[in-house]
């Protein structure tokens, strides 16, 4: 038996595309969180791989009958759990397409296409942020990447590229880098593989907003370099996971300028907010800073994953992560962007090209629609919550993510935690919603980040229903 037919996968293929649409479609009747035990899926699925080739049919078949009960349905219009995640229909085409294509971006060569439109659509997204002419983009798979791409420049700029020396051990001071006690952990992570180590990664405190204090930075830093230290860079956030704080980037980048440290913003989320003109004051400064990153497969709306990579300084990014094998050399290399030389992989799929069907399907105006769609339900249900009795809003709703908790007379400490836990795990455990807890100032509340394509103010009404109804229900006793 050979390989797919032409004429089997285009009848396959039009199957696949009527069971994404009537799963989209259909996904609000479904419990929003899976409903499955650990082990259940491995459960159902045979220990030994197939000796002999299946029915396609039935491939497609066990979609429904293996892969359902196990997902949670990040495009329920009632998921409101840790980010929006949206893949959008036309970016889902394009991603379809870009596998479908098949197509590696080795070279400028290899792909023009693939090169060229990344360029344009990269630069579109710039101007729809309102960044300045200086910056340049380029497509990597998460944040996580991205921020680890920053903290490898700011080694290579404070070192005078001493990777191609004698690397951090040849330093004479130890690098130190400082982040915020609500920065991502993938910042903390990215500062342990580009090599900087556990002990030189400095928490900087924060305000009443959960936003980094630029005085507490100054004076970190100054305490450093009094230590025989050597401070190499800062991260600011747009928009932090927990409670979408955003730091003061222009009060940052003074301390950064005045002590030569790389700032880099993780605007992961938020910076999708940016294509509203009324929301940029959130990263007033932003200009000053070396590089930034914000996720269009988060709120945006493209297919994951798409992270935007942005830079002031293209060439020290090309200069810091290049390499010039013979076989990828070519007569135009000094004519066109070769991004092999502006990220980690070697290869490249052809993320752009769901950015670019996105863009052009819903236009600037329709992003923008449905960004301030979802910044209204937030405000509507922070006024709900705000009113309502023994129901508090604990951060501030800057964007589309309300943190509340819900405290009972006499409930504090370790029983309000509890409480909270169990009034979140209800609403999950009920598939009607799904919520995401998470520790603030040392106890936990929940995060109600509303963002999905279908989310509109009905489901909105209904989860504070279910948020009340299932806080008012008596915990289980503790043993």
């Amino acid at each position: 038996m050979g390989a797919m037919t032409s004429e089997e996968f285009r009848r396959f293929g039009h199957a696949i595309v009527d069971m994404v649409a009537d799963y989209r479609d259909q996904v609000a009747t479904r419990p929003v969180r899976a409903t499955v035990a650990p082990g259940d899926i491995k459960a159902m699925l045979p220990a030994a791989p197939p000796a002999d080739p299946e029915p396609f049919a039935q491939v497609l078949a066990d979609v429904e009958r293996v892969v359902m009960p196990g997902l949670t349905h990040w495009q329920h219009p009632s998921f409101f759990g840790y980010f929006p995640c949206n893949g959008l229909p036309a970016s889902v085409l394009g991603d379809y397409l870009s596998t479908g294509l098949g197509v590696l971006g080795l070279t400028w060569q290899s792909s023009p296409a693939l090169s060229e439109i990344e360029e344009v659509t990269t630069n579109w997204m710039r101007q729809m942020l309102g960044l300045a002419e200086g910056w340049h983009g380029v497509i990597q798979d998460t944040a996580s990447t991205s921020s680890l791409l920053a903290l490898l420049c700011a080694r290579e700029r404070t070192t005078g590229f001493g990777a191609t020396r004698g690397g951090l051990q040849a330093e004479e001071a130890p690098l130190v880098v400082y982040v915020s006690a609500h920065s991502h952990s993938s910042v903390d992570k990215a500062a342990l593989l580009a090599g900087f180590g556990r002990a030189h990664v400095r928490v900087v405190a924060h305000d009443a907003t959960y936003a980094m204090n630029p005085e507490a930075l100054e004076a970190a830093v100054q305490a450093d370099r009094t230590a025989g230290l050597h401070p190499c860079a800062v991260v600011a956030t747009t928009g932090s996971t927990s409670t979408t704080a955003c730091d003061p980037l222009e009060a940052i980048a003074q301390v950064a300028r005045g002590h030569g440290l790389w700032m880099h913003v993780d605007a992961a989320m938020a910076g999708s907010a940016m294509i509203l003109p009324e929301c940029r004051h959130l990263w007033a400064g932003v200009e000053h800073a070396d590089s930034l990153v914000l996720n269009p497969h988060k709120w945006l709306g493209a297919a994951f994953d798409c992270s935007l990579y942005c830079v002031r300084d293209p060439q020290h990014l090309v200069r810091v992560m290049s390499t010039n094998p013979s076989y990828l050399r070519t007569a135009v290399d000094d004519r066109v962007t070769n991004y092999r030389d502006w990220g980690i992989p070697l290869g490249r799929r052809f993320r752009a090209l769901k950015l670019w069907f996105l863009m052009r399907e819903q236009g600037v105006s329709g992003l923008q629609a449905r960004l301030r769609r979802d910044l209204d339900h937030a405000r509507w249900l922070d006024a709900q919550v705000r009113t309502c009795p023994d129901w508090y809003v604990v951060a501030p709703v800057p964007l589309q993510t309300v943190c509340v908790r819900h405290i009972p007379a006499g409930c504090a400490g370790e029983a309000l935690d509890r409480h909270t836990l169990a009034w979140c795990e209800r609403v999950n455990a009920s598939g009607a919603a799904y919520l995401t807890p998470a520790l603030l100032d040392g106890h936990w509340m929940v995060r109600v980040s509303i963002g999905a394509e279908q989310t509109e103010r009905i489901h909105v009404e209904a989860l504070w229903k279910a948020m009340r109804a299932a806080a008012e229900q008596p915990d289980a006793p503790t043993a």
